[in-house]
């Protein structure tokens, strides 16, 4: 199995990036927080926007929507998975 890192400082591939947006995680920000990529030295931050792109959001669409509450809640759920992040 062929692993592309897009974080080296934290040892994330491009599959776990594309996880977590799958997920709902629509940022670098929001990567970072699940995954930790781009908290170390920042060199991966602009291949994970380059990897998120303009792709389908639930976060922003539920904003645009003007759902709020749906956008905690979103977050709300990618929480248990930093969790175990962390863990590991």
């Amino acid at each position: 199995m062929n692993r592309v890192y897009v974080c080296s400082c934290f040892g994330i591939t491009e599959k776990q990036v594309k996880e977590h947006a799958e997920a709902g995680a629509c940022t670098p920000r929001q990567i970072a927080s699940v995954s930790k990529a781009g908290t170390d030295c920042g060199s991966c931050v602009r291949r994970i926007q380059g990897i998120l792109g303009r792709g389908v959001c639930p976060r922003r669409e539920l904003l645009d929507q003007g759902d709020p509450v749906g956008v905690l809640a979103a977050d709300a759920a990618l929480a248990p998975e930093a969790a175990l992040n962390e863990a590991a």
